[in-house]
């Protein structure tokens, strides 16, 4: 890989690949650790990449095991941290909140953002795959090793789990 294949990707890149980090782990420095990560692998595996998918969908997809590798880490051996890795399920899930995000973001993007937290790793991945990242279907699912039918299906319990969050958050802020 040349320079500037490499310093293409990088620009193309790095801020969806950089915020896709930062909205899984809500941890700015983690979010940074692992987007070093995600393109020290880009270089050592460039030469593998075959072209039958998008180069965004094959950094998503190195994007997301790095984050599965560092959850898998944290669940062992940090095991009374707030970040934990499902093994069962393998859903990431991340109860920390980052406060420099969460003052940045709108109140209404904010309330999302928690209310997204609250979901299944599978659920709050995809929505961010699909409505923060614009990924389409298809490269969600390619992404994720699903069929396009499991990612519409997480996709639909997702939004529909979201609203009704966001409902019940509105009833108990009118009281």
């Amino acid at each position: 890989m040349d320079d500037s294949v490499f310093q293409r990707l990088y620009e193309d890149y790095n801020r969806d690949v950089f915020n896709f980090l930062t909205y899984l782990t809500r941890n700015r420095e983690v979010a940074e650790d692992l987007m070093h990560e995600v393109y020290v692998r880009v270089l050592k595996s460039y030469g593998r990449f075959e072209g039958k998918s998008s180069e965004k969908t094959w950094l998503f997809a190195i994007a997301k095991n790095v984050s599965i590798d560092f959850f898998r880490k944290q669940s062992t051996s940090m095991k009374h941290t707030n970040i934990h890795f499902n093994w069962e399920t393998e859903q990431l899930i991340s109860i920390d909140h980052s406060p420099e995000h969460l003052v940045e973001a709108g109140e209404e993007q904010k309330q999302v953002l928690e209310a997204l937290h609250t979901c299944t790793g599978d659920q709050k991945i995809v929505i961010l795959m699909r409505f923060f990242q614009d990924l389409s279907i298809a490269e969600t699912a390619e992404v994720l090793s699903w069929t396009e039918s499991k990612v519409k299906t997480t996709q639909h319990r997702a939004i529909k789990a979201l609203k009704a969050k966001l409902e019940a958050r509105s009833v108990r802020e009118d009281r």
